[in-house]
């Protein structure tokens, strides 16, 4: 069998386990937003299909009326995107809003003029999530995440940025399973047959800043982490030994992303090393 079949035929045993999780994600929301003492939830819609398949998982949740997407593009923003993001309100029925992060990230950058694309990209998306924590609490509403299993492993995003949330329900979930999971939910088409993009310059996809594509990302990532191979076990089934080593390299690279701070122990009773209790703890 070559790679492209052995990737084709994990995909589709991957996309299998999807069948049943709406109705699981839907009462994880449920229960998880509750227990937080909050009756809605607010986040970033973007027009890809991470964000569209959580609105309409929340939708399902807590109805319409609880739902606080916003759309916030940036001034080099792709049209299609901002296009895409308002065919979810309509399919939905949801309010747009919508922030125009262009003022602020221009009145900064005018004082950084040596500014590289990939700090730009950073400050995007913190500026994002700010945003919607601000919405959040004058919302009292409790902050979604939309990064999926595939983009935390690899850490494609930005720490405290596009990465940050209170409650993720599609992070147990690679992308292939998230395109599964759309047409499950009735996505629009055009959102889910789109390259992925993080949408920071024209023509940015993610599958070229990776080198490799999605498929052959999740079908490793599934054998590395939930099968827990070595990588050298993964090579002696058939897959290409520079992408394997590639992705196990940003596994270990992004880490960081996926820990709260390191905070210097002094006492008996360290936060994060001996008082670890759950988040609704007390509630």
């Amino acid at each position: 069998m070559t790679q492209s079949e052995m990737i084709a035929k994990k995909c589709e045993s991957l996309e299998h386990h999807v069948a049943d999780v709406i109705p699981i994600l839907v009462e994880f929301l449920r229960q998880e937003v509750e227990k937080s003492g909050f009756g809605r939830v607010v986040f970033g819609l973007s027009g890809g299909i991470d964000s569209a398949v959580v609105a309409y998982l929340a939708v399902a949740a807590f109805g319409r009326d609880r739902v606080h997407p916003i759309i916030m593009p940036y001034k080099t923003s792709s049209k299609s995107s901002v296009a895409d993001a308002k065919e979810v309100l309509a399919a939905l029925d949801l309010p747009l809003t919508m922030v125009d992060i262009s003022p602020q990230i221009d009145t900064y950058f005018g004082l950084q003029e040596d500014a590289t694309a990939l700090r730009k990209g950073n400050k995007m998306a913190r500026e994002r999530m700010s945003i919607i924590y601000d919405q959040s609490a004058k919302l009292k509403a409790l902050p979604l995440g939309t990064s999926n299993k595939t983009e935390l492993l690899l850490g494609y995003g930005t720490q405290f940025g596009d990465l940050a949330s209170a409650l993720n329900p599609i992070g147990d979930l690679y992308k292939t399973q998230i395109r599964r999971l759309a047409r499950l939910l009735s996505v629009p088409l055009s959102i889910i047959e789109k390259p992925p993009s993080a949408d920071l310059w024209e023509d940015q996809t993610d599958e070229s800043d990776f080198g490799f594509t999605y498929e052959e990302a999740d079908v490793m990532l599934h054998m590395l982490i939930d099968e827990r191979l070595s990588p050298e076990e993964v090579i002696e089934r058939g897959f290409e030994a520079s992408v394997v080593e590639s992705i196990m390299r940003r596994i270990r690279q992004n880490q960081f992303k996926r820990r709260m701070p390191i905070i210097a122990k002094l006492s008996s009773r360290t936060i994060g090393i001996d008082f670890r209790y759950s988040r609704d703890w007390g509630m």
